[in-house]
């Protein structure tokens, strides 16, 4: 008689007891994984609307991230707007020319910072310090004038990005060296307020969200099941335009620049309210930018930038900041465009 093998059935036991095991953890697991839905929340912060879209695990989690990232947001008006005469910004301008270092927030130094990145790599078309002819154009616009050229030259003399003097050490300080000079944060404060909304948001524990200022947007993590988050690309507001594209957004950014919703006609001429530096008046060109990058600071600014530099400019100067980019124009009676090769993929 043959004996009975239990140490075969040991091991079976054993397996099984294993197998017990890996159902169980598995279905912990899955039940450790929180069902994450969707909130949406709406809010005029820096005088136009934002938009956050989140997921999150319950509706106590998405109000508090969604609060402090309102609250961060409001934070960031009070230091880069230049109709608050008491912003950090303002007061900064105030006090031009600068003998000495004025100590400055971190914020404003890493404004400041990639201000001079994106005006060293597009050749001064994007310029902070465009604010006297901002303020200039600003008047015209509501006068429906051009401005007169007795005020339009010392507002050019007074603008200048080289004029801009950082110190990272031993603390964050700036020096504006020209009379008259003040900065214009418009083409950039509004992306940084983005970044941080969305940073805010991640300390949160909120890991996909899409947080949008006035069509500009930053984007994480995808919704749940999707690929990114479908935005769709404004169009150019003329007869024979191409239709508005729509784009995948993941761990991302898009600005848009140009004359669509703003701007002004004086003389049969079409002016937007983008200033350019070399001139002081608003562009002519009627046109329109679309540019996906890395983050909303570099994005917006860099919409500003090759809207100033224009068409034949800009491919390459998106790829120098790692970016991708539509250009729509219409010069005279015909509809043009450009766009990099990764654009249609969106990031």
């Amino acid at each position: 008689m043959k004996a009975f093998p239990w140490a075969r059935l040991g091991g079976l036991f054993r397996a099984w007891l294993v197998a017990i095991a890996c159902m169980a953890w598995v279905g912990c697991a899955r039940r450790a994984q929180p069902v994450l839905a969707r909130h949406e929340f709406q809010s005029v912060q820096m005088a136009i609307p934002f938009r956050i879209v989140l997921y999150a695990r319950d509706g106590t989690q998405a109000t508090n991230a969604a609060n402090a990232a309102w609250e961060r947001i409001n934070h960031l008006n009070k230091v880069f707007s230049d109709y608050d005469p008491d912003s950090e910004l303002s007061r900064l301008g105030a006090t031009s020319p600068h003998a000495r270092r004025v100590p400055v927030s971190d914020d404003m130094f890493r404004v400041l910072e990639r201000a001079r990145g994106v005006s060293e790599a597009s050749e001064g078309a994007f310029d902070i310090t465009v604010g006297p002819l901002t303020q200039l154009w600003r008047r015209s616009r509501r006068q429906r004038e051009l401005p007169d050229g007795a005020k339009l030259q010392p507002a050019l003399a007074a603008t200048g990005w080289q004029a801009v003097e950082l110190h990272a050490w031993p603390r964050p300080s700036v020096r504006l060296l020209r009379p008259g000079m003040r900065l214009d944060a418009g083409g950039i404060a509004k992306g940084f307020a983005l970044d941080e909304a969305t940073r805010v948001l991640r300390s949160h524990g909120i890991r996909s969200s899409l947080v949008s200022g006035a069509g500009d947007m930053v984007a994480t993590a995808p919704p749940p099941g999707q690929d990114g988050w479908r935005v769709e690309v404004a169009a150019l507001d003329v007869a024979g335009a191409p239709p508005p594209r729509r784009v995948l957004l993941r761990h991302a950014s898009l600005c848009t620049s140009g004359d669509v919703f703003q701007h002004v006609e004086l003389g049969g001429v079409r002016y937007s309210h983008i200033v350019d530096p070399r001139t002081g008046l608003g562009l002519t060109d009627h046109g329109l930018v679309t540019v996906i990058g890395p983050d909303g600071m570099t994005t917006d600014a860099l919409s500003t930038a090759i809207s100033v530099a224009g068409v034949g400019r800009a491919v390459s100067l998106a790829r120098r900041l790692g970016a991708e980019v539509l250009f729509l124009h219409r010069p005279a009676d015909r509809i043009e465009w450009v766009e990099s090769a990764g654009f249609p993929r969106g990031l």
